[in-house]
């Protein structure tokens, strides 16, 4: 073959392959990507919150008792606050408060002005606040205690909660009855979209504070000792919320 003929039969074979090489590069991708592939084999779904409550008696109470004493000078004012509230612990230890349960939750001290037409004109006296956090494990005391408490000298009640201490039994009553309330959602839903049920995909939970019954205010102040108070704790609730989501095949 002569080297003109040579040159073109290579030149054809160059011009067929680089139109080979652009209809294979235009034909788009057949794999497609993960995300519908994942989308393609899990199908539909039904999510739905299911929520559970349960009830149950407290048995611990956390109550804040204080003492606030105002007097002319610095010295006069804390010796008869330290005073009034070394009196108070001892009735509390004597009602059967162990010390780890009493808990100081704040202690201030302030100066009173006196004020005129043009301002502060001096200083009035001094004001001394000391308030003790105390745990009471026997809730059937608690009028006693905060009885007790007052007669020693406390003029300031900050409230009484009452809780659960090992609250592990309601929750788990609460999760079984959101679990239940989920799954008749779900079968509601499926059966009004005519759709069959599947197994359970995801569960996530929330678990609720306990509610509260009872409280003496935000801050009741007693300017004098009263006789024990009657203390009824009522019930807690455990509230749980579950998310579910169903399969449909």
């Amino acid at each position: 073959m002569t080297n003109k003929k040579l040159l073109i039969v290579t030149s054809i074979i160059m011009v067929l392959g680089i139109a080979l090489v652009a209809c294979t590069g235009a034909l788009p991708a057949q794999t497609a990507a993960p995300g519908q592939q994942q989308s393609a084999t899990t199908g539909g779904g039904i999510t739905v919150v299911g929520q559970g409550t349960a009830y149950g008696e407290p048995d611990t109470a956390t109550v804040i008792v204080g003492v606030d004493t105002f007097a002319p000078t610095v010295t006069e004012a804390t010796t008869q606050n330290q005073a009034t509230i070394d009196n108070i612990m001892a009735a509390l230890e004597a009602q059967g408060i162990a010390k780890e349960d009493i808990q100081t939750t704040n202690y201030s001290l302030f100066a009173e002005q006196i004020y005129g037409d043009k301002g502060p004109e001096g200083i009035a006296g001094y004001r001394v606040s000391n308030q003790v956090n105390v745990k009471i494990r026997d809730i059937s005391k608690v009028g006693d205690i905060l009885g007790a408490a007052t007669e020693a000298g406390a003029n300031a009640v900050y409230g009484v909660n009452f809780s659960v201490a090992d609250p592990a039994a309601l929750e788990a009553e609460a999760r079984a009855l959101a679990i239940a309330d989920a799954q008749k959602r779900a079968e509601s839903l499926a059966e009004l979209g005519n759709v069959t049920l599947g197994e359970i995909r995801l569960i996530s939970e929330v678990v609720g504070q306990p509610v509260m019954p009872l409280g003496l205010g935000g801050g009741v102040a007693m300017e004098a000792a009263v006789a024990s108070p009657s203390i009824s704790p009522g019930q807690l609730s455990y509230q749980v919320q579950v998310q579910v989501t169903y399969n449909i095949p």
